[in-house]
């Protein structure tokens, strides 16, 4: 555990704080916090993180509690595994995910810890990671799809002082460099992290200055004690007392040609509490998607996902954790054993959100959302420029997919959007302007959003033209399961990826896959899915599905099949024939369901080959007795 070192032992006192001074802190902590957003997108240079915003600041009181952020880095459960003593001028860093009781999740993800002194005490912390595209290992971007352990995922850093007392560890630093392909994005990246928390720093001593520490800090109490008591009410109106829910969903496969990895949890309330049960969830797998989560971060995302959808208004953070109680087995997808590999573990972290919104909507389907883009899929793609000025130079790209958003209870889910609402796209024109290929096509896929009252979002078809010889590497998932549909509404199409060569061959490519050589010419498919709908499908106004098949969004015959809607390429409604049309597809479908996944599990094994042009998975295994064979 750490040692914090301060040179005054003044207690701080628990002070009353006006509604006007608590409304100017928390609005200049919510500043503080996108200031840190700023800082760094204007420090970086991984299109990762300073074009698609891949990173995460929060804010902390004393304690380590998260007063404001976008994520939640759990810094009590850095400090808890951290053995040295922080003083003032003290910087932290580390990469790896179980030296920081997994306050992270991956060695891509470099996390920055810095304490916030005023007056010789500690204030509070800011800390913020970011995805470095690449740290080493055996493939570009450091995510072979096939790793079975850590090691085979790059440099993996252990907790330490970057800068001690002010003085950056430039002979760590420089080791740390050596390991990875692109140094210079690395140290510009990491140069960021840290200016970043240090402007949260400033600017929290500057509120301190302002109001006091001990108005500051009462200030922070009472925005805790306010997450808490509103989360107290909404956990008693969304859930019943004494009712247990169980609500499960999958990872399609591992990377490694097992899957899919079944995700179950279980939510009991007892009196004001919560208990998020894990221990039906899959094991350990072999390959690389295993999402080593602790129990703080449990907390943070159900927190998130309640009030996001039930009370948007509230400014999350961590006040209300005492009122979740968390089970997570060992050996488990959730809790691997070390050296488990961790670089898949994107699908896993979006994947969750879809589980809650299962367990939140069974008994409040009016609040329910389909499942969407629960992931952020990757695309990877470098080499050497062969000819011409730049003969010789490495390129080397990462980035981020978007998908169909699910259809809710306000409305359609938006087509082609990123499932954390800060990513954006990197653009087409910087793409083309500093890498050897051209987007072809950047475009919603029609009918892949599932039909419903409220349509789930399109996926997308992204058509990179390669200009150079390279690799690729992909890591995407639901190419097996469906995202699925609520209260009436159907799932979302699958997604797929395939290349068409030069020569004119197509080659239909896995969701995870790395070291694909590619050529002058070759274009790679990358088609996303969509999200689920919500709602009947049979309700939609048919003039709005006219409109979407207008504009692409919806096909004549999706209108038909889907909606019960028929008109012409036009969009032209058949107002009559529509009606019968309707009338007999409800005759037919019988009684709604709340949930709708598509074909049974074994259907969808059985049709894989069929339908997507690779085989089935093979049943998750004991991973020890795997690696061993």
């Amino acid at each position: 555990m750490a040692t914090i070192i301060e040179t005054s032992t003044t207690p701080f006192t628990t002070v009353p704080v006006d509604p006007i001074t608590l409304d100017i802190i928390e609005n200049a902590l919510r500043n503080a916090r996108y200031e840190m957003d700023e800082v760094l997108f204007r420090t970086a240079l991984s299109p990762g993180i300073r074009e698609q915003h891949d990173e995460f600041p929060l804010i902390a009181d004393p304690s380590g509690k998260m007063v404001v952020g976008q994520f939640g880095l759990s810094v009590p459960d850095f400090l808890d595994n951290f053995n040295g003593t922080v003083g003032e001028g003290d910087i932290l860093l580390t990469s790896d995910p179980y030296a920081c009781g997994a306050a992270i999740s991956h060695a891509n993800d470099w996390l920055i810890v810095l304490p916030i002194f005023h007056s010789g005490r500690v204030v509070g912390w800011s800390s913020m990671f970011g995805h470095m595209s690449d740290v080493g290992g055996k493939t570009p971007s450091s995510m072979p799809t096939d790793a079975h352990t850590i090691f085979e995922e790059g440099v993996i850093i252990p907790p330490f002082k970057l800068y001690s007392e002010g003085q950056l560890n430039e002979t760590a630093l420089d080791i740390i460099l050596n390991q990875v392909r692109k140094p210079d994005w690395n140290r510009a990246d990491l140069n960021g992290l840290v200016a970043a928390c240090s402007t949260a720093s400033r600017r929290i001593v500057e509120l301190c200055d302002r109001f006091g520490v001990d108005v500051y800090l009462s200030a922070l109490d009472a925005l805790l004690d306010r997450n808490y008591q509103a989360m107290k009410v909404l956990l008693a109106m969304l859930f019943v007392d004494g009712e247990t829910i169980e609500f499960n969903d999958f990872i399609c496969d591992d990377g490694c040609g097992y899957g899919p990895y079944e995700l179950a949890i279980t939510l009991t309330r007892h009196g004001e509490k919560i208990h998020l049960d894990f221990s039906k969830a899959a094991p350990q797998a072999v390959g690389p998607i295993n999402y080593f989560i602790n129990e703080n971060l449990v907390r943070m995302f159900f927190g998130i996902y309640v009030i996001t959808v039930a009370d948007p208004q509230i400014l999350w953070n961590d006040g209300f954790y005492p009122l979740i109680d968390v089970t997570i087995p060992e050996d488990s997808f959730w809790k691997p054993r070390y050296p488990a590999a961790l670089n898949g573990r994107n699908h896993g972290i979006g994947r969750v959100f879809d589980l809650f919104g299962g367990l939140l909507g069974k008994n409040n389907p009016d609040i329910l959302n389909a499942a969407g883009f629960s992931s952020s899929p990757h695309f990877m793609y470098s080499g050497h420029y062969d000819g011409g000025p730049r003969d010789g130079e490495w390129f080397q790209l990462y980035s981020i997919g978007f998908g169909g958003i699910p259809g809710r209870p306000m409305g359609d889910g938006p087509d082609g959007h990123s499932l954390w609402p800060s990513f954006v796209n990197i653009p087409c024109e910087y793409l083309e302007s500093y890498y050897p290929l051209r987007i072809e096509r950047w475009e919603t896929v029609t009918d892949t959003g599932g039909a419903g009252l409220h349509r789930g979002g399109n996926g997308v078809d992204v058509a990179y033209y390669f200009e150079e010889p390279g690799t690729i590497a992909i890591h995407d998932d639901r190419w097996l399961t469906y995202p699925w549909g609520v209260n009436g509404g159907k799932p979302g199409a699958r997604g797929r990826k395939w290349l068409i060569r030069a020569s004119g061959e197509t080659e239909i490519l896995p969701s995870k896959i790395h070291d694909v050589e590619v050529s002058r010419g070759d274009v790679l498919h990358f088609v996303t899915w969509g999200g689920g709908g919500w709602g009947d499908p049979l309700t939609r106004d048919p003039e709005l599905v006219a409109l979407e098949v207008r504009r692409g969004l919806v096909s004549a015959d999706g209108a038909l099949t889907g909606y019960g809607v028929v008109c012409d390429a036009d969009g032209v409604v058949d107002s009559e024939a529509s009606a019968g049309r309707r009338e007999s597809m409800a005759a037919e479908r019988g009684e709604i369901e709340v949930f709708d996944k598509g074909p049974s599990l074994e259907v969808i094994l059985e049709r894989c080959e069929e339908e997507t042009g690779l085989p089935a998975p093979r049943p998750p295994v004991n991973v020890r007795k795997a690696v061993r064979a």
